[in-house]
């Protein structure tokens, strides 16, 4: 467990306490990242230096032309697997905008520009992609606050350290921003834009009270200008406009426009985020004196949607007068990332069009993160004072407290509470006992006192870790009601009593030792103080299991007295809740029921280092795979004793199931269930993509179930175990094409609470992590490496290593040409090309946006250290991700979505709106323009 001195490099909080001024709205809240004093700006903006956080590091930066003093300074973070989080207060149900900003600068000297994610509680916000130092990257979000505070955390540096330079809450009086889905999406906010300006300069505070950035057409780097229409004017008024509403576009914006003098007013503009469901308004305002007889009537013009182009707009007609606001648009419109639009004027219109202001943001779905985040906010309550309790933040998403593990649920449960050492007094947390996912409990080392309490609610618990306290009572008998209990610590307290009789009668491992008043039964005396289930190393496991074979074999069957066997079980520490129940122990077979199984070896269905894998079926019709050890294999053997004393003790639904073994006559046998369908390898590039080739949703549930089988063997098992060759071959297809990871033998664990195993680089070229490669030190982001190259393998159809296909002097898919430049142009453009390396036979039965969002992770997971890949969970969740995209399109398409009506829906613009069950509801009366 992590002390209280390490933990000050790991995370941050800050609570604001928002305050109203007289000299701007209330509920402002302008924080100066890395500032040292409190300041008044040009505009009126009051600032307040973050200088009362003392998590993360603060620096100064210069920037030619920047002179404003909240953008000279900007704090950072480590780069590692924690999130850092500001905490504000808000008012529940209440609309804000909130800003955060970046100023790079090369604060640290660094040669990689900064990438890391920002989120909004448990809610991905952006991915923060710098590709310019001196420029200034600005992300917004409209929300409506459901609770009373809201965190803004940083997290996942993908390439340098998170940092942020300025946080800006700015809160909405009225109803401007209101939708029907207020409660489900959030507004990411992609274009403001003040049409007609006369400098580049934006309207902001006070022209706009509530400080909303109108940023002006002329900028050229916002592509403003790009495709604008010849005879395009710009008009202004000093007239004043009747705006209606105080939450409507300012009057200083809606003072200038732009017309079209020969017809048409063209546009083309890139929409941050998008493609995607978006809300888009315009803003109209009649600032020209017409002549009479002369009108100004037009249409809008989207490209593929007629039905949207029919309504026609009388600027002076709708607004019911001139210098008066008129403001069509739609609060559920599909868009693309590039938007291409016309304004033209109708054939009986005199005037061309005339357009003031336009506002379109991306709906962005909200997550409701961890089931458990209100039960262990009021735990952490209780040590409100304790740095471990001030992360912020969902307690899972995007990444997990330091002290708790969750699993890899789409709405994620507490599987894990560490909490070992942390100075906790009083009584166990009675919330402690509502974990409905918890897994493990780790309160040792602390001074609580009183009773332990029932734990019944927490039917999964495996592992209980109370010793070293001063709890008192008796032990109580719901202990013995946890179906799962594999683990009970409670030693050195103060209980008493007897232990249950029901405890006694489990097969788990404990220690009951150092209560002086706790006894087993009714007998008394220091003697009687127990400890029971002792655990011993998994090799002892497979010795004796070995012996007690070879003894059944010679006809002298002995049968371990159950004491025995209680102390012979390994301790199996599970942290996830995917693992199957465990299986009995596995199976001793004779050479001659492997050899009547298998027909004496007749079919073989594979082959590798290890030796020869043949197809069998048991007397009871159990089709079975028997995998012989190469003879006088000195590696084999090796690999042999490995993978049987890890199968032993691993049970999962996505990792093959081991049945049993044979050593007998000098051969060494493993038995597996038989898997049909082959290798993953196989369907990818092998003699049967000739018959049929399996498809990109196909690929992306193989790839979930492969991921979920090693985060089983990463998190679910203590320790920790590294696969050590994961790659295409190793991946097996059962009967409905669902996928388990196989082949154990060069597998290691990791020691409790080691970061790293020191081993012989041990492995397959292509697949085998550069790192690891380098140092020797192996750890679980090695196989996500391998991981990478499988996912880039699912993409392309293309083999790791192929001497042909990665051109002159490249043999490696890593280092791809083509997959090297459409990332790149991602990166820095986000309109890279990835067709080139997507496997030709999947046909553009996908959708784009699915597989950038793979391309992009599989990246990440190959990055040369390992500190910047992502874990194995992480890549649980994109794909997740990508699959509710594909399902998304595969049921528009079929015509089958309840949600998501056919004709408002057109496949070509790629929507992402997260899981079905949650998309935003499009009919005929939602599509039309409307004004508010």
């Amino acid at each position: 467990m992590e002390d209280g001195l390490s933990l000050l490099c790991l995370f941050f909080f800050l609570l604001l306490f928002m305050g109203a001024s007289t000299a701007q709205m209330p509920g402002f809240v302008s924080l100066d990242c890395g500032g040292t004093v409190n300041f008044t700006d040009d505009i009126g903006l009051e600032w307040t230096a973050d200088d009362q956080v003392i998590y993360g590091q603060t620096t100064n930066i210069s920037v030619a032309n920047e002179t404003r003093k909240q953008y000279q300074t900007l704090r950072y973070f480590p780069a590692d697997n924690r999130k850092y989080c500001y905490t504000l207060n808000v008012t529940s149900r209440t609309r804000y905008l909130i800003r955060a900003t970046f100023l790079y600068g090369y604060f640290d000297d660094n040669n990689v520009y900064p990438k890391f994610d920002i989120c909004l509680g448990a809610t991905h916000w952006a991915t923060i992609v710098i590709s310019d130092a001196d420029m200034i990257e600005v992300q917004e979000l409209i929300f409506l606050a459901l609770d009373s505070t809201v965190s803004v955390c940083l997290s996942n540096a993908t390439t340098g350290q998170p940092f942020i330079s300025t946080l800006e809450l700015r809160q909405f009086n009225g109803s401007v921003y209101l939708t029907q889905f207020e409660s489900q999406f959030y507004l990411s906010v992609s274009a403001r834009i003040n049409f007609g300006a006369d400098s580049e300069a934006p309207v902001r505070y006070p022209d706009d009270p509530f400080d909303r950035i109108w940023e002006s057409d002329l900028l050229k780097k916002a592509n403003y200008l790009v495709d604008v229409a010849a005879g395009t004017e710009k008009v202004s008024t000093r007239m004043p406009i009747d705006v209606s509403s105080s939450e409507t576009p300012p009057q200083k914006v809606m003072q200038t426009a732009v017309v079209g003098r020969n017809g048409s007013l063209t546009y083309r503009l890139n929409l941050d985020g998008f493609p995607g469901f978006g809300w888009a308004f315009t803003y109209f305002a009649e600032i020209e004196d017409l002549i009479p007889n002369q009108t100004r009537k037009f249409r809008l013009v989207l490209p593929g949607e007629p039905e949207l182009s029919k309504a026609v707009v009388n600027i002076q007609e709708n607004a019911q007068g001139k210098y008066r606001l008129y403001e069509p648009g739609f609060y559920n419109i599909s868009l693309p990332f590039v938007l291409s639009f016309r304004f033209g004027k109708t054939s009986d219109s005199s005037l061309g069009p005339l357009l003031n202001a336009m506002e379109i943001n991306k709906y962005l779905k909200r997550n409701d993160g961890s089931v458990d985040g209100s039960i262990i906010s009021s735990i952490v309550s209780f040590y409100s004072s304790a740095e471990w309790a001030r992360e912020g933040g969902d307690p899972c998403l995007p990444v997990p407290w330091s002290w708790v593990q969750c699993n890899s649920d789409p709405q994620p449960r507490i599987a894990k509470i560490a909490l070992s050492g942390k100075n906790l007094t009083g009584n166990i947390p009675s919330d402690l006992t509502k974990f409905g996912g918890l897994v493990e409990l780790w309160l040792d080392g602390n001074s609580l006192t009183g009773p332990i309490p029932d734990f019944t609610g927490c039917m999964d618990l495996e592992i209980i870790h109370l010793e070293n306290n001063q709890l008192t009572g008796e032990l109580p008998s719901s202990l013995a009601q946890l179906p799962n209990l594999k683990e009970l610590y409670v030693q050195n307290n103060k209980l008493s009593g007897t232990v249950p009789f029901g405890l006694l009668k489990k097969n788990i491992v404990s220690n009951y030792t150092g209560n002086i008043d706790l006894h087993k039964g009714g007998n008394r005396g220091s003697n009687n103080n127990i400890i029971i289930g002792l655990s011993t190393g998994a090799a002892v496991l497979f010795i004796a299991t070995i012996a007690s074979c070879l003894l059944m074999h010679k006809g002298k069957k002995k049968y371990l007295k159950q004491d025995q066997l209680e102390r012979t079980m390994p301790a199996q520490r599970l942290v996830s809740s995917l693992g199957d129940a465990a299986k009995e122990a596995a199976q001793c077979f004779t050479l001659l029921e492997i050899e009547d199984a298998t027909k004496k070896f007749e079919r073989k269905v594979g082959s590798g280092g290890f030796g020869v894998v043949y197809y069998g079926k048991l007397k009871d019709g159990k089709e079975i795979a028997v995998k012989v050890l190469t003879s006088n294999s000195y590696q084999g053997k090796r690999e042999f004793t490995n993978e049987v004393t890890l199968l032993s003790r691993i049970h999962h639904r996505n990792l093959v199931q081991f049945l049993g073994y044979c050593q007998e006559d000098g051969k060494s046998i493993l038995v597996y269930e038989f898997m049909h369908n082959g290798t993953l390898k196989e369907h990818l590039y092998g003699p049967q993509t000739h018959e049929r080739s399996v498809n990109w949703i196909k690929r992306l549930e193989i790839a979930e179930d492969a991921a979920k089988g090693i985060e089983y063997l990463h998190m679910g098992c203590v320790s920790c175990i590294i696969h050590r060759d994961l790659k295409t071959s190793n991946i097996l297809l059962d009967n409905n094409m669902r996928a388990k990871v196989s082949d154990f033998g060069l597998s290691k664990l990791a020691a409790d609470g080691a970061s790293h195993v020191s081993s012989i680089v041990r492995g397959t070229v292509g697949y085998l992590d550069p790192e690891y490669y380098i140092s020797q030190q192996l750890t679980d982001k090695s196989d996500v490496y391998s991981f990478g190259v499988i996912l880039l393998e699912l993409i392309s159809g293309q083999e790791a290593i192929s001497n042909e296909s990665f051109g002159v002097n490249c043999r490696n898919i890593i280092q791809w040409e083509p997959l090297m430049v459409a990332t790149q142009a991602k990166l820095h453009i986000e309109n890279g090309d990835i067709q080139g390396i997507i496997d030709p036979s999947l046909c553009d039965e996908y959708d784009i946006q699915s597989m950038w969002k793979i391309a992009e992770k599989a990246l990440m997971c190959v990055q040369p250290h390992g500190n910047m890949r992502p874990s194995i969970s992480e890549v649980i969740k994109e794909i997740q991700d990508a699959l509710s995209i594909e399902r998304g399109a595969e049921s528009v398409k079929e015509g089958n979505s309840d949600e998501i009506s056919r004709n408002s829906v057109h496949s070509s613009l790629n929507m992402d709106l997260g899981s079905s069950k949650h998309c935003l509801s499009i009919d005929e009366a939602i599509a039309r323009p409307m004004a508010r």
